[in-house]
């Protein structure tokens, strides 16, 4: 399921160069800082508090970076984002660091290695990590990296989420006379533009995979991403491209991303897909109610999304996803899926669900009523 960040309990660091005595600079590093506060403050995004967003600009120290990462990070309990803009680099070992203002290619101790950022990281109290980077690489930074994904393979870290752009230079990140780096600029237009045909809320892999087909159409370097568990499925930003205009509106669905129902290989993953079709299509489930034809109650529709064992019948679940508006070329492959995993189900031994309690649970129960009889 989608998960949007409590805003009261994340916070997000903000972390930009533009300015470099021996790396060519980067203009446009300094305009993506304030954009991207405004919109993770602002309503496109997670609202969050203006004291919850730090920026920081030029650091020249390594603890002018990392002070405010680690302040926030031991301050975050739900999703801690962490961004950077500048130039990345390796070190004479082939690691990764961000380059300061007096930053020497190969000299990592010039900047400040990953490993120190990841260390801060792994000891966060924060359920989630989002780490953003858009780093530049120069030419003989991408000889050493031996690959193009080298980048986020150096930077992943259990549990997060990680969008890095690693341009072969800095001409390539930040093209002149655009006001932001290719990269944020592309991000900072999905944030406040949104994306036509999805659901009301984006989540991260979505995001990712706009960002791929943008860049890719303008000729530009291509974003990479590593996550664990289900980061991808977090909130980034609210679609206003959405074409949801109000509660019982009818969505545009050709282009939405359904889940494939071929790819449930047990009742309990075509449930999850059962929810993943509402989190899909962006309605609330009072808006499917309204929509159903023939009508589904709320609580019937609640009742589906929270069962451990497939329905008996296809006809709830039919009308659940056509009022979900699941495309009709759909359905035939969803109910093969059902019936297919309802024999697998019948097969096994019946799990203990709170409709089939253990017997031993109604003797307690029996035994109850008696002792409030007396």
């Amino acid at each position: 399921m989608r998960a949007l960040p409590d805003p009261a309990a994340s916070r997000a660091v903000l972390i930009g160069v533009s300015r470099y005595t021996g790396l060519e600079p980067l203009p446009a590093v300094a305009n993506n800082l304030p954009a991207l506060a405004a919109a993770l403050t602002g309503n496109v995004s997670w609202g969050l508090p203006a004291d919850h967003c730090t920026v920081v600009g030029e650091p020249a120290t390594q603890r002018d970076m990392l002070d405010p990462v680690k302040d926030a990070a031991d301050r975050t309990s739900d999703t801690l984002l962490v961004y950077f803009a500048g130039h990345g680099l390796l070190d004479s070992t082939g690691q990764l660091f961000f380059g300061l203002p007096d930053s020497r290619p190969g000299w990592g101790y010039t900047g400040v290695r990953y490993q120190e950022l990841r260390e801060i990281l792994t000891h966060s109290p924060a359920a989630r990590h989002v780490v953003i980077l858009d780093c530049c690489m120069s030419g003989r930074a991408l000889g050493l990296m031996g690959s193009d994904d080298g980048l986020a393979d150096q930077a992943e870290i259990d549990g997060s989420y990680l969008l890095a752009a690693a341009p072969e230079n800095g001409r390539a990140l930040s093209p002149p006379g655009e006001t932001h780096t290719a990269f944020t600029g592309e991000l900072l237009q999905i944030l406040h533009q949104g994306i036509p045909g999805q659901p009301r809320e984006l989540d991260l892999d979505v995001v990712y995979r706009q960002l791929r087909r943008e860049l890719a159409a303008k000729g530009r370097p291509l974003p990479q991403k590593r996550d664990r568990n289900t980061a991808g499925r977090l909130i980034l930003a609210r679609n206003q491209a959405s074409l949801v205009t109000s509660g019982t509106a009818r969505l545009d669905t050709a282009a939405l991303a359904w889940p494939d129902p071929n790819n449930c290989h047990t009742p309990h993953a075509f449930l999850d897909a059962l929810a993943e079709v509402r989190a899909t299509c962006g309605l609330s489930i009072q808006a499917v109610s309204q929509q159903a034809d023939p009508p589904l109650a709320a609580g019937t529709i609640s009742a589906l999304l929270n069962r451990t064992t497939l329905p008996r019948t296809w006809k709830t679940t039919g009308s659940y996803l056509e009022a979900c508006g699941l495309p009709p070329d759909r359905h035939e492959a969803w109910k093969a899926a059902w019936q297919r995993l309802r024999v697998l189900e019948q097969s096994q031994p019946a799990p203990q669900t709170a409709d089939q309690p253990h017997p031993h649970r109604w003797r307690a129960r029996l035994t109850d009523r008696s002792r409030r009889r007396r």
